[in-house]
């Protein structure tokens, strides 16, 4: 897998650190992001912990992403995610600023620099319509908007709060108009992701809504199903 096979309507699950998400849990979840993918012909990616990046992305053929990148270059960096190592074990991309691990500005930055020069897509994620309109300044390949009080919270941002993705939508495409928009924050079903794609975006973040399903197939497979549906 290679960045370039990542396309829209585009479904990216974050593992978080669940334990339905951990090791061999984590390997079972991409295979059968890889099932519905190929049911569905949507493209799904993953984004699991960093120690399970190489087997996954030696056993399921699904774009893996990492969850974070420190802009760092070979050297003195204890406990740094170093971009070339996230590559190397088969990354083709990596979520940047993720709610639960907020960079500064110019951290964020400095990892979409890193990133790019290595050729691994990038998706920031975002929380406001400012800080959105700032980072696409930045020239990500993706931008997630997220609300963090709705993380987690199974009511879908697309509902709760529409006009944050419209008003997003909106302002990021005078600044950037090439780069993918995502919607998060309490993505859980397929009406979710229909909403999401009627307000513009192009796609959507999940996580906990697949991840902790009682079934993750027939979850992942009602969100890659709705994508057709708009």
């Amino acid at each position: 897998m290679s960045s370039t096979s990542i396309r829209v309507p585009l479904i990216l699950v974050n593992f978080k650190t669940y334990s339905q998400s951990t090791g061999a849990n984590a390997l079972k979840l991409a295979q059968t992001a890889e099932r519905v993918s190929l049911e569905t012909g949507v493209c799904v990616v993953v984004a699991p912990q960093f120690t399970d990046i190489a087997q996954i992305s030696r056993s399921a053929k699904v774009p893996v992403f990492a969850q974070h990148i420190d802009p760092v270059e070979f050297g003195s960096f204890t406990g740094h995610i170093l971009p070339e190592s996230v590559k190397e074990a088969g990354a083709v991309g990596t979520l940047i600023n993720h709610s639960e691990r907020r960079l500064e500005l110019s951290q964020i930055d400095g990892a979409v620099k890193r990133a790019r020069s290595l050729g691994l897509y990038t998706c920031i994620c975002s929380n406001n319509v400012d800080v959105s309109t700032a980072v696409a300044a930045l020239r990500p390949d993706a931008l997630a908007v997220e609300p963090p009080e709705l993380i987690g919270s199974g009511i879908s941002v697309s509902k709760a709060k529409p006009e944050v993705v419209t008003e997003t939508v909106a302002a990021v495409r005078k600044v950037n108009p090439k780069v993918t928009i995502l919607c998060g924050a309490g993505i859980t079903k397929g009406e979710d992701v229909m909403a999401a794609l009627r307000l513009g975006t192009e796609g959507v973040l999940v996580a906990s809504g697949v991840v902790r399903a009682a079934d993750q197939h027939q979850a992942l497979l009602d969100l890659a199903k709705a994508t057709k549906a708009v």
